[in-house]
């Protein structure tokens, strides 16, 4: 069983008195100070429990989650001419996996003695081992968690774990993308996994990047731009395998693409498993997965490419804006790039995909079930048809206007079956305007009198002064620093917020930023100065209070193959042909058998069609020809003529 702290959740200062917490709004006191509840803990454990299924037996491990509410921020996507951007919400999650480490420290001993030589003392400290970070952008059709970050610090050596078995790392990735995906997912909403791959020595953790394995004391395994791409897609093969067994997701498909390869070098990335053909394709699901390609017939390649923060198609989308009009942007069209596949295209001859590395871009879509999906589509299809068509600007039908100052043809929205054939009528919102309108100017028209008699009353109640006694309000004292960072729905049409999905530590955006920014900021170049950043950084996040939960790891570790490791998560068996393989002799019972026995240009006389016989053990030694040796007398000179 995995043991964690049973010490009670402490409330900081921070959590007091500014804007973070641990707890959701409806478990704090009436006096507006939050307070630990043992729910909290209860939430917290579910993380804890499939992290201690993964982690190394009888090894102690620190966790440490902060996340932010659901906070309002800018639209993924461009939308089409006519349309409003999506109603679009973020939350951030930081997760940190922390490991003790020993450090030998030196001590004098006391007085008398004092002078002699200095004795060592081995003490163990926390030391940050692997970071990730994930974004979840919500809006009302789908859910998309981005994997903006995630590193190490090379000092999980300090376990010495066996070689050949499960990383931790990859093993708290997996986990912990899947704890999202299971507590964000909703009623017929689309769920998207996204990330990108590039490798650079450091993202995190600044000085990690010189721990790079070469020299002593040196560990940071650096992995190429081609060992992340397969790295990143065998973390994420079990979550397709994980989700396939849900009952409300009914497909589920993994995506890759990257820059500058051909299908078949692609191909080389994804995990050898049983179920790898059915569950990954080479190519990107950008029209799957945009709703406007369910209403629209046609969809400008802008409105499809989302904008994630540090992410290189989204900086490219950014250049193609500004090198466009203001007109175009408004259209949705570019200058130069006018379809998705001219897009990639030219991605990869980006210096991000071209500068002697590979940039892998992963997707991994978990459809709800086809008849959720279909019955969502018709609705969203008909609100649209019916916002375009009543926002529409009306066109003059004449010729007499010149063309190119007209508005450019645009493909409507597809029309439904049911679709009602008369003109829509105005909304409801401004057909009840409309009529308060009218009816008010008929009044005024039919009862002047009357609407004299209003106006004049209004004027005299302005004009009333204040007489009496004077009496001062009393000035409101803040005696609480109350907490609103809770005071919001655990669940809207755009957000799903559940208590089991939140963090350890609960801050706003500004609090969150600053505390990523502050690991920005240290140094992890060598272990002491990894464990000093480290202290500072929880110290800090915590604002002096002491958070984070405890750990112990409960799988075993078994030492496996390379090639076994690869597999999927369900331990299918993969068909080895390694025994039907034949092998090469080794060069000396080759000569041993060698066929071409050949003395003078002639077949050995115990060879048969250049085959050694079966009947022949041991072939005799063959001796080498003898040498006629003419004697002096046969030789005859020529004689000499004389001229």
């Amino acid at each position: 069983m995995a043991s964690s702290s049973s010490t009670p959740s402490t409330v900081s200062k921070r959590d007091r008195n500014s804007s973070s917490a641990k707890m959701s709004s409806n478990q704090a006191t009436p006096g507006g100070s939050p307070t630990g509840t043992a729910n909290n803990n209860n939430t917290s454990n579910e993380l804890l429990e499939k992290l201690a299924s993964v982690l190394p037996k009888d090894l102690k491990f620190s966790i440490h989650h902060l996340s932010t509410p659901p906070t309002r921020t800018d639209a993924l996507y461009a939308a089409p001419p006519g349309e409003k951007p999506d109603k679009t919400y973020c939350e951030k999650h930081f997760l940190a996996l922390s490991i003790e480490a020993p450090v030998t420290g030196a001590i004098k001993r006391a007085s008398p003695g004092a002078d002699e030589a200095k004795s060592t003392e081995s003490t163990t400290k926390q030391v940050i081992a692997f970071a990730i970070e994930v974004f979840i952008f919500t809006t009302a059709f789908q859910t998309v968690l981005f994997v903006s970050k995630a590193d190490s610090t090379g000092y999980l050596h300090l376990l010495k774990l066996p070689r050949g078995g499960p990383s931790p790392i990859s093993e708290v990735s997996s986990t912990f993308v899947s704890y999202l995906i299971q507590h964000r997912r909703r009623k017929n909403i689309v769920s998207v996994v996204n990330l990108f791959g590039r490798a650079q020595n450091q993202y995190l953790f600044p000085g990690s990047g010189e721990n790079d394995g070469i020299g002593p004391g040196r560990e940071k395994h650096i992995l190429s731009d081609r060992g992340l791409i397969k790295w990143w897609c065998r973390v994420l093969n079990p979550l397709l395998e994980d989700q396939r067994k849900d009952d409300r997701v009914a497909a589920t498909k993994g995506y890759l693409l990257v820059p500058g390869l051909e299908e078949r070098e692609m191909r080389a990335f994804i995990p050898r498993t049983v179920t790898s053909a059915q569950d990954w394709e080479i190519g990107h699901p950008m029209e799957r997965i945009s709703h406007y390609t369910q209403e629209f017939d046609w969809v400008p390649p802008r409105c499809l490419i989302p904008r994630y923060p540090d992410d290189p198609k989204s900086r490219y989308r950014d250049e193609l804006d500004e090198e466009s009009t203001k007109w175009k942007q408004d259209m949705g069209t570019w200058k130069s790039i006018r379809s998705l596949s001219q897009f990639w295209d030219t991605m990869a001859f980006r210096q991000e995909c071209s500068s002697g590395r590979l940039t892998g871009f992963i997707w991994l879509v978990f459809d709800p079930k086809e008849s959720e999906t279909a019955e969502q589509a018709t609705q969203a299809t008909t609100a649209s048809f019916a916002t375009s068509f009543a926002s529409a600007p009306l066109m003059t039908p004449t010729g007499s206007f010149d063309t190119s100052t007209a508005f450019p043809p645009s493909t409507p929205p597809k029309r439904r079956a049911d679709a009602p054939a008369r003109t829509p009528q105005a909304s409801p919102l401004k057909a009840s305007f409309t009529a308060g309108q009218a009816a008010t100017t008929s009044t005024s028209t039919s009862h002047p009198e009357t609407t004299n008699d209003s106006s004049n009353k209004k004027e005299k109640d302005k004009k009333k002064k204040l007489k009496g006694k004077i009496t001062p309000r009393l000035p409101k004292i803040k005696k609480h620093q109350r907490n609103y960072l809770f005071k919001r729905p655990n669940t809207t049409a755009y957000y799903h917020w559940p208590i089991e999905g939140r963090g350890e530590l609960i801050v706003d955006e500004d609090d969150y930023k600053r505390v990523v920014e502050l690991l920005l900021q240290l140094d992890f170049e060598t272990l002491d100065k990894a464990c000093s950043a480290t202290k500072r950084w929880v110290s800090e996040a915590g604002m002096g209070a002491k958070w984070g939960r405890e750990v112990v790891g409960r799988r075993v570790q078994s030492v496996m193959s390379a090639a076994a490791g690869r597999g999927s998560g369900n331990g299918a068996m993969v068909n080895n042909l390694t025994g039907l393989v034949r092998k090469k002799k080794p060069a000396v019972a080759a000569a041993a058998t060698e066929a071409e026995v050949k003395t003078n240009g002639l077949e050995d006389p115990f060879t048969e069609n250049g085959t050694v016989t079966a009947s022949v053990a041991n072939p005799p030694v063959l001796e080498a020809p003898k040498v006629n040796v003419l004697g002096a007398g046969l030789i005859r000179k020529k004689p000499k003529t004389s001229s």
